[in-house]
């Protein structure tokens, strides 16, 4: 019997969120996943899917992923909206897409946001930005050529 995807059963964004905050900040310290589990008493499958946000961190976890990582708990939540701010008619709260989401799992992605703030000058930030925008436009312009062909 094919498995088939249920929406209802895809991780809730707050939970993807929470999960790459604890990506980032496990990278940042060059701690392995398998160093954070063994920290926590968990396999190293179960951090794999707190930060894949597959499964849900529960509180009394999340406590001890703060201790562990060198964090408030509040860190974990920052980039969120602030749940007790009033809604504002007709807007939408904003989901990351799902490239950010699997820039963010890759080294790269981790080593460019935990580099990319550290850059002093806004306008220096601003220009790298700018830089990667015209790559990837240029890139789309361009036909793709087959790897076997280049």
């Amino acid at each position: 019997m094919p498995v088939m995807s249920d929406p209802a059963r895809s991780p809730n964004p707050i939970d993807i969120h929470v999960g790459l905050q604890v990506r980032l900040r496990r990278k940042a310290l060059k701690i392995s996943q398998e160093k954070l589990a063994e920290a926590l008493g968990l396999t190293f499958q179960q951090v794999q899917k707190y930060e894949r946000g597959a499964n849900r961190i529960s509180a009394s976890k999340l406590y001890e992923i703060a201790r562990a990582l060198r964090v408030s708990i509040a860190w974990f939540f920052e980039g969120l909206t602030d749940p007790t701010a009033e809604p504002i008619e007709g807007a939408e709260e904003a989901e990351t897409s799902p490239f950010a989401r699997s820039f963010l799992m890759s080294q790269e992605g981790v080593d460019l946001a935990n580099l990319f703030p550290r850059l002093p000058q806004r306008r220096v930030r601003r220009r790298l930005v700018e830089l990667v925008r015209s790559l990837v436009e240029e890139g789309e312009a361009e036909p793709v050529v087959a790897e076997a062909e280049a």
